[in-house]
């Protein structure tokens, strides 16, 4: 595959995801970068676009391309192999049974939450294992402010995920570089350059309180054009005597 982007890609994509890895000091040189892959839109723009940035900025650093497959029957990444093989990397894939855990076992009512720690926990490990220090996730300005409205409606904070995470239990560093990046850009993205999408295979997929944020979130859009830019600029601005601390 041949990486090329347009003006306006570069300027919506990877200018963005370039000053959010050098502001926050995300990649050093001499990192093995893990990028997990869901096969999903946002997980492979984003190896699309740290393969244009690995040539381009003055940092040494490697990308290990990992996947999980969660089990379900009906699930075929080999789209996702090819599209990596096309970009220059070997797609890495751990075999799981988290669907079946998840679905089959535990029956949970709400399979979200303990879904997502199992598919944390195995893709910190399978980096580890892989030699990786770092390990980038797909997640984007959209995604933040979803969480946001989500700690704030289901778990009574004001929180969002952090650009860089160190986790010391396990050694690694979580980044996401598409933190500043809407959704329509990827979306308009995967779009233009015949990205392949893996059929996501959960049961619970668009059925969850996630989805329904994010069609608030639409909504609020409509009357607040605005509204992502806006909370992006809130998101670095935030100061603390602005809330109501206790001493």
């Amino acid at each position: 595959m041949i990486l090329a982007l347009s003006n306006s890609e570069r300027k919506k994509l990877l200018i963005p995801v370039k000053k959010a890895i050098l502001d926050y000091g995300m990649i050093e040189d001499g990192d093995r970068v893990a990028v997990g892959l869901s096969g999903g839109k946002d997980s492979s723009t984003l190896l699309y676009i740290l393969t244009i940035l690995k040539e381009k900025l003055p940092i040494h650093f490697e990308l290990v391309p990992i996947s999980l497959s969660l089990g379900f029957a009906d699930t075929d990444l080999t789209p996702l192999q090819k599209f990596t093989e096309s970009l220059g990397h070997k797609l890495y894939v751990k075999e799981t049974k988290i669907g079946q855990i998840v679905f089959d076992i535990r029956k949970e009512k709400n399979p979200c939450s303990l879904c997502a720690n199992l598919r944390r926990g195995t893709l910190i490990d399978y980096a580890k294992a892989l030699g990786c220090n770092k390990l980038a996730y797909g997640h984007h300005l959209d995604d933040g402010i979803e969480t946001f409205f989500m700690n704030l409606f289901y778990g009574g904070k004001l929180a969002v995920f952090t650009p860089v995470t160190y986790l010391d239990r396990s050694d690694i560093t979580v980044i996401r570089p598409m933190l500043a990046v809407e959704e329509k850009t990827i979306i308009q993205f995967v779009n233009t350059k015949n990205i392949p999408v893996v059929h996501n295979p959960c049961p619970a997929n668009k059925h969850t309180k996630r989805e329904e944020i994010k069609n608030l979130i639409n909504k609020l859009s409509t009357t607040y054009p605005d509204l992502r830019k806006k909370f992006l600029t809130g998101a670095v601005n935030i100061s603390e005597k602005d809330f109501w601390r206790i001493h």
